[in-house]
């Protein structure tokens, strides 16, 4: 895992009727930089976002429908973490989860199953000034989105 990356198993309550699903709390350990906004993205399938980061803005992604692969790149040359990549799959047939990451991680993702109902909680509201754009394509990260 990279580091300042972490992942939150979700508990899933289910009967006849459906679930419930408790994904953050205030008091969550890993979610201590607060709450600024919440979004929510639906993306096609095949669509590929990809890559950004934030300077100030922590991000926590629950995918509420749809199969992503996931990549995350660490760009922080004081991270012992720096410049390792990690490709994984979130939302339907993988493990209920939440992942938090931090600033100075480049994230991105491909919907490999869609739509996808992507939710972001963020600890700022959205601020273009510190979006920094990656191209999905990046020789320095060398991640194969087509793999």
């Amino acid at each position: 895992m990279i580091d300042g990356v972490i992942s939150k198993p979700l508990v899933t309550h289910g009967d006849e009727r459906g679930f419930f699903r408790e994904v953050i709390r205030c008091t969550d350990d890993f979610f201590s930089e607060g709450f600024g906004q919440l979004s929510h993205s639906l993306v096609h399938a095949g669509v590929v976002k990809a890559w950004h980061l934030h300077r100030i803005q922590t991000d926590w992604w629950y995918i509420a429908g749809g199969l992503l692969r996931v990549g995350l790149h660490d760009t922080r040359e004081d991270s012992p973490t720096y410049r390792q990549t990690i490709d994984f799959r979130m939302g339907d047939g993988q493990p209920e989860q939440v992942i938090k990451i931090p600033p100075g991680v480049a994230h991105g993702y491909k919907i490999v199953a869609g739509p996808a109902h992507v939710i972001y909680i963020m600890s700022h509201t959205y601020n273009p000034d510190d979006e920094l754009r990656i191209a999905e394509d990046d020789p320095d990260i060398g991640f194969d989105w087509t793999a």
